[in-house]
Protein backbone atom coordinates (compact mmCIF):
# COMPACT_ATOMS: atom_id res chain seq x y z
CA UNK A 1 0.00 0.00 0.00
CA UNK A 2 1.47 3.35 -1.02
CA UNK A 3 0.25 6.35 0.96
CA UNK A 4 1.40 9.97 0.87
CA UNK A 5 1.59 12.06 4.04
CA UNK A 6 -0.57 15.15 4.52
CA UNK A 7 0.83 18.49 3.38
CA UNK A 8 1.51 21.22 5.98
CA UNK A 9 2.43 24.88 5.87
CA UNK A 10 6.10 23.90 6.25
CA UNK A 11 5.79 21.41 3.39
CA UNK A 12 4.00 24.00 1.22
CA UNK A 13 6.85 26.44 1.90
CA UNK A 14 9.34 23.76 0.83
CA UNK A 15 7.28 23.10 -2.31
CA UNK A 16 7.33 26.78 -3.24
CA UNK A 17 11.11 26.95 -2.83
CA UNK A 18 12.04 23.49 -4.11
CA UNK A 19 9.15 22.47 -6.39
CA UNK A 20 6.71 19.56 -5.98
CA UNK A 21 7.91 16.95 -3.50
CA UNK A 22 6.86 14.09 -5.76
CA UNK A 23 9.01 15.58 -8.51
CA UNK A 24 11.84 15.83 -5.99
CA UNK A 25 11.45 12.17 -5.13
CA UNK A 26 11.54 11.26 -8.82
CA UNK A 27 14.65 13.33 -9.46
CA UNK A 28 16.48 12.48 -6.23
CA UNK A 29 19.21 9.87 -6.33
CA UNK A 30 18.23 6.65 -4.54
CA UNK A 31 21.08 5.73 -2.20
CA UNK A 32 21.41 2.75 0.17
CA UNK A 33 22.19 3.78 3.75
CA UNK A 34 25.40 1.73 3.72
CA UNK A 35 26.76 3.73 0.76
CA UNK A 36 25.58 7.00 2.31
CA UNK A 37 27.40 6.20 5.55
CA UNK A 38 30.59 5.18 3.70
CA UNK A 39 30.68 8.39 1.63
CA UNK A 40 28.70 10.75 3.85
CA UNK A 41 30.70 13.88 3.07
CA UNK A 42 30.41 13.33 -0.69
CA UNK A 43 26.59 13.47 -0.47
CA UNK A 44 26.48 16.66 1.66
CA UNK A 45 23.80 19.01 0.32
CA UNK A 46 22.50 16.44 -2.20
CA UNK A 47 18.79 15.61 -2.62
CA UNK A 48 18.48 11.87 -1.92
CA UNK A 49 15.83 9.21 -1.49
CA UNK A 50 16.36 6.48 1.10
CA UNK A 51 14.22 3.40 1.56
CA UNK A 52 13.87 1.57 4.84
CA UNK A 53 11.98 0.91 8.05
CA UNK A 54 11.29 3.62 10.61
CA UNK A 55 12.55 2.28 13.96
CA UNK A 56 13.06 3.34 17.57
CA UNK A 57 10.65 6.14 18.34
CA UNK A 58 9.47 9.43 16.94
CA UNK A 59 11.36 12.22 18.71
CA UNK A 60 8.92 15.13 18.52
CA UNK A 61 10.50 18.53 19.07
CA UNK A 62 8.85 21.84 19.84
CA UNK A 63 10.14 23.34 16.59
CA UNK A 64 7.66 21.53 14.33
CA UNK A 65 10.02 18.67 13.48
CA UNK A 66 10.29 15.03 14.44
CA UNK A 67 13.46 12.94 14.46
CA UNK A 68 13.47 9.25 13.61
CA UNK A 69 15.88 6.46 12.66
CA UNK A 70 15.57 4.90 9.20
CA UNK A 71 17.02 1.39 9.03
CA UNK A 72 18.08 0.11 5.63
CA UNK A 73 19.37 -3.39 6.27
CA UNK A 74 18.28 -7.00 5.82
CA UNK A 75 16.12 -6.76 8.98
CA UNK A 76 14.18 -3.87 7.44
CA UNK A 77 13.48 -6.01 4.39
CA UNK A 78 12.56 -9.27 6.18
CA UNK A 79 12.23 -9.76 9.93
CA UNK A 80 14.02 -12.70 11.54
CA UNK A 81 10.68 -14.10 12.79
CA UNK A 82 9.58 -14.19 9.13
CA UNK A 83 12.66 -16.21 8.17
CA UNK A 84 15.03 -13.31 7.52
CA UNK A 85 18.74 -13.97 7.88
CA UNK A 86 20.83 -12.81 10.84
CA UNK A 87 23.30 -10.58 9.06
CA UNK A 88 24.95 -8.54 11.79
CA UNK A 89 24.26 -5.07 13.07
CA UNK A 90 21.62 -2.61 11.93
CA UNK A 91 22.44 -0.03 9.27
CA UNK A 92 20.53 3.20 9.42
CA UNK A 93 20.59 6.96 9.43
CA UNK A 94 18.86 9.71 11.32
CA UNK A 95 16.12 11.71 9.65
CA UNK A 96 14.49 15.03 10.54
CA UNK A 97 11.10 15.78 9.03
CA UNK A 98 8.22 18.19 9.52
CA UNK A 99 5.92 16.79 12.22
CA UNK A 100 2.98 16.74 9.82
CA UNK A 101 4.72 14.04 7.76
CA UNK A 102 4.41 11.71 10.76
CA UNK A 103 0.62 12.16 10.97
CA UNK A 104 -1.05 8.77 10.62
CA UNK A 105 2.19 6.79 10.59
CA UNK A 106 2.20 3.42 12.30
CA UNK A 107 4.47 3.22 15.37
CA UNK A 108 8.19 2.99 14.69
CA UNK A 109 9.65 -0.52 14.75
CA UNK A 110 11.08 -2.23 17.79
CA UNK A 111 10.97 -5.57 19.52
CA UNK A 112 7.93 -7.49 18.20
CA UNK A 113 6.93 -4.51 16.09
CA UNK A 114 7.82 -3.83 12.47
CA UNK A 115 7.77 -0.12 11.66
CA UNK A 116 6.42 1.34 8.44
CA UNK A 117 8.59 0.85 5.36
CA UNK A 118 9.02 4.20 3.63
CA UNK A 119 10.79 6.24 1.00
CA UNK A 120 12.22 9.41 2.54
CA UNK A 121 13.36 12.18 0.21
CA UNK A 122 15.37 15.12 1.43
CA UNK A 123 18.72 16.86 1.61
CA UNK A 124 21.63 15.04 3.24
CA UNK A 125 23.32 17.13 5.92
CA UNK A 126 26.84 15.93 6.75
CA UNK A 127 27.98 17.20 10.16
CA UNK A 128 25.48 20.08 10.12
CA UNK A 129 26.94 22.91 12.26
CA UNK A 130 23.40 24.18 12.99
CA UNK A 131 22.60 20.83 14.66
CA UNK A 132 25.78 20.32 16.68
CA UNK A 133 27.55 18.36 13.94
CA UNK A 134 24.74 15.83 13.45
CA UNK A 135 24.53 14.00 10.10
CA UNK A 136 20.96 13.38 8.97
CA UNK A 137 18.47 13.44 6.11
CA UNK A 138 16.43 16.67 6.14
CA UNK A 139 13.17 15.19 4.80
CA UNK A 140 10.71 17.01 2.54
CA UNK A 141 8.74 14.00 1.26
CA UNK A 142 7.64 10.71 2.81
CA UNK A 143 5.89 7.85 1.03
CA UNK A 144 4.67 4.83 2.99
CA UNK A 145 5.26 1.71 0.89
CA UNK A 146 4.29 -0.82 3.57
CA UNK A 147 2.40 -0.32 6.82
CA UNK A 148 3.92 -1.39 10.13
CA UNK A 149 2.70 -4.51 11.91
CA UNK A 150 2.99 -6.59 15.05
CA UNK A 151 5.43 -9.46 14.70
CA UNK A 152 4.19 -12.85 15.85
CA UNK A 153 6.94 -15.01 17.27
CA UNK A 154 6.14 -18.71 17.62
CA UNK A 155 7.99 -21.23 19.75
CA UNK A 156 11.50 -22.24 18.76
CA UNK A 157 11.10 -26.02 18.80
CA UNK A 158 14.85 -26.69 18.68
CA UNK A 159 15.38 -24.65 21.85
CA UNK A 160 12.36 -26.35 23.47
CA UNK A 161 13.76 -29.82 22.59
CA UNK A 162 17.24 -28.94 23.86
CA UNK A 163 15.79 -27.60 27.12
CA UNK A 164 13.67 -30.71 27.61
CA UNK A 165 16.70 -32.93 26.98
CA UNK A 166 18.78 -30.99 29.52
CA UNK A 167 16.01 -31.34 32.12
CA UNK A 168 15.82 -35.11 31.51
CA UNK A 169 19.61 -35.43 31.85
CA UNK A 170 19.54 -33.41 35.09
CA UNK A 171 16.71 -35.56 36.54
CA UNK A 172 18.59 -38.72 35.49
CA UNK A 173 21.79 -37.50 37.17
CA UNK A 174 19.88 -36.58 40.33
CA UNK A 175 18.20 -40.03 40.46
CA UNK A 176 21.58 -41.71 39.99
CA UNK A 177 23.04 -39.63 42.81
CA UNK A 178 20.11 -40.54 45.09
CA UNK A 179 20.57 -44.25 44.31
CA UNK A 180 24.31 -44.08 44.94
CA UNK A 181 23.74 -42.29 48.23
CA UNK A 182 21.22 -44.94 49.37
CA UNK A 183 23.28 -47.97 48.35
CA UNK A 184 25.53 -49.58 50.98
CA UNK A 185 29.21 -49.50 50.25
Amino acid sequence: MVRRAKVSVLTIAALVVLGPASALAQEAEVVPASELLERSEAFDGEMLTLEGELVGDYGFRGDGYVWVQLNDDSYARRAIVDGGARTGSNIGVGARMPTVLSDGLDPAGGYRLEGPRVWLTGTWRHHDPERGGESYLDVVDLVVIQDGRRLQEGPDWAVFAAGTLLILVAVGMWLRRVRLAESPE
